[in-house]
């Protein structure tokens, strides 16, 4: 076999066809069609979600700027008053009031729902196999028995004759709750409303949260290991960065949840007793279906629309500012 060797090209001279090297060509851009073909995919559900909320959204609007009462909505009369509706609202002490304790117990709601989801699933994910899935079937249970039905067990549960925590701390040597009414203030009434959403709460924040722990590899908290790091200092430096994003997207959906809520407080005492455990929801209703104040109630839903906005751009902001997994 014959070896061939490459002569070097002379200086000036033109090197041979099968040696030049072309230049790579550009890449053809897409027609109008191919870039159009993105926008129409989301055509359906941008339709769809403009014609299931964007409307209803209109319709409160224009509802805030009537009065609409019980015998407007009998006649059907159109009668326009402006903003009358949001200067009554945002001149009544009551509405204040509620304000504040709904965003305080929300606050309140959100800071422990994320607590002890968190606790349960760093626990989940150093408990052996067979126990972690016991576990897990219990939060799943918990979180699939229907809101007023885990309302019902509550009530017997905190029932000042018959609740059976009355009965177990009277057990344990504490007479003085033997009749003791749980329902008596508002306080207390709200700690029950808020035990029972923790209750409901909690299972879907912590697998959310557990999932995100899972996806750290393991070779992660071995090097933590080897570099001395305690528990905390490994939660800090492992676990943290890889749930962070993950436990802003939960914060940002608990906040949501728990300052719309009205099931759980309407079926425990409709508000009560006198008014004191009243949220921002329970008054909406109030207003609107039980007292016949369409326009007031629909004020009132547009001002908890513009707090719930303020809330969602500043979520927004952090996710434009999250770069490769991480909260800058």
């Amino acid at each position: 076999m014959t070896a061939t060797k490459e002569m070097p090209t002379p200086a000036g001279a033109t090197p041979p066809a099968s040696a030049r090297v072309s230049p790579p060509k550009p890449r053809r851009q897409g027609g109008f069609g191919e870039r159009l073909t993105p926008y129409l995919l989301i055509l359906p559900a941008l339709v769809a979600v403009l014609v299931l909320l964007g409307w209803p959204t209109i319709q409160m609007l224009l509802i805030s700027l009537r009065r609409l009462d019980l015998r407007e909505l009998v006649t059907g009369k159109l009668v326009w008053v402006g903003l009358s509706n949001y200067t009554d609202t945002l001149s009544d002490p009551e509405f204040w009031s509620v304000t504040i304790r709904t965003v305080l117990f929300t606050a309140a709601l959100v800071a422990a729902t994320l607590l002890v989801a968190l606790l349960i699933a760093v626990l989940m994910r150093h408990l052996n196999p067979v126990i972690r899935i016991c576990v897990q079937v219990a939060l799943v249970l918990a979180w699939a028995v229907p809101v007023i039905a885990t309302t019902t067990v509550f009530q017997w549960i905190f029932d000042q004759q018959y609740g059976i925590l009355n009965k177990t701390l009277d057990k344990l040597g504490f007479h003085s709750f033997i009749g003791y009414s749980w329902f008596s203030t508002g306080g207390s009434t709200l700690a029950v409303i808020g035990l029972l959403v923790l209750w409901q709460a909690v299972p879907f924040v912590a697998f959310t949260l557990y999932a995100g722990l899972i996806g750290v590899p393991r070779e992660q908290y071995e090097a933590a290991g080897i570099d001395g790091a305690g528990p905390f200092q490994t939660f800090r430096a492992v676990s943290w960065p890889a749930i962070r994003p993950i436990l802003t997207m939960v914060t940002f959906l608990s906040v949501l949840w728990d300052f719309n809520m009205f099931g759980q407080v309407w079926a425990i005492r409709q508000g009560g007793p006198d008014g004191q455990s009243t949220t921002l929801a329970i008054l909406q209703y109030l207003k609107g279906i039980a007292g016949s104040h369409f326009g007031s109630a629909a004020a009132i839903a547009t001002i908890m629309l513009v707090l719930l906005l303020a809330v969602t751009a500043r979520y927004v902001q952090l996710l434009v500012r999250t770069k490769d997994g991480e909260i800058a």
